[in-house]
């Protein structure tokens, strides 16, 4: 049922929302980590394995440095858990926590050449039952209906476009209710998500500033604790 559901979602995406999750920006306004070619998988069972990142706008992987952060703060929830990258670009979040231990991934991308690659990188991982890429715009995505709940999800969209508040209004009926939620966003800018969410950890480099939410609720749990207040971390 999956597969025909997410079918469906490509019917919609290419009669209703054209286009691409990576929208035209000024290249000079989001400074990439990342020259255009490979990013690599860091852990699990793909490590090494390298992703293609085509030269467009707009288009900005999160650096090794930063991933290798994020899912050693993750790592803990990863295994078994359902994944959401939301504008999945190079599938360099959701590719790497399948490779960590994650169930599922459902990546959302709106350019007709991302999202092929990303359905190449997917054969050429032999994880067609993992991974499932959705070519659709991310908003008109998430006001689709349900097809189930997430307990991680993924938002870096690009950052000339502005989208953090669009999409953050619509997550919730998504989202189990100790979800773990993560955002990059300018460093200059911090996007906050809302009351709902607790920050967990953050981090910040020149290009972006990372941060780690989680769900508030009775069900919540936390990670293991460091040596920092805050958990910050700074590069």
């Amino acid at each position: 049922m999956r597969r025909k559901k997410l079918t469906i979602f490509e019917v919609i995406a290419q009669n209703g929302a054209h286009g691409s999750t990576a929208f035209p920006a000024d290249p000079m306004s989001r400074p990439r980590e990342t020259a255009a070619g490979h990013v690599r998988i860091i852990g699990g069972h793909w490590r090494g394995t390298r992703l293609p990142v085509p030269d467009l706008a707009g288009l900005r992987p999160s650096a090794d440095r930063v991933r290798e952060t994020l899912f050693n703060w993750l790592q803990p929830v990863l295994p078994g858990a359902r994944v959401l990258d939301l504008f999945a670009g190079s599938g360099a979040l959701g590719l790497e926590a399948l490779s960590r231990g994650a169930r599922e991934a459902v990546l959302v991308e709106r350019d007709p050449a991302l999202a092929e690659g990303l359905r190449a990188s997917v054969e050429r991982l032999q994880a067609s039952d993992q991974a499932h890429v959705v070519r659709a715009d991310a908003l008109a995505w998430l006001r689709t209906p349900l097809h189930g709940r997430f307990d991680v999800v993924f938002v870096d969209p690009p950052f000339a476009d502005n989208l953090w508040d669009g999409a953050l209004a619509m997550l919730a009926p998504w989202l189990n209710d100790d979800a773990w939620l993560y955002l990059e966003s300018p460093p200059e800018s911090p996007v906050a998500p809302g009351g709902q969410w607790q920050l967990h950890r953050e981090g910040r480099t020149r290009q972006v500033r990372y941060a780690l939410f989680r769900r508030r609720g009775d069900a919540a749990a936390t990670l293991g604790t460091d040596s920092t207040a805050d958990g910050a971390a700074t590069e």
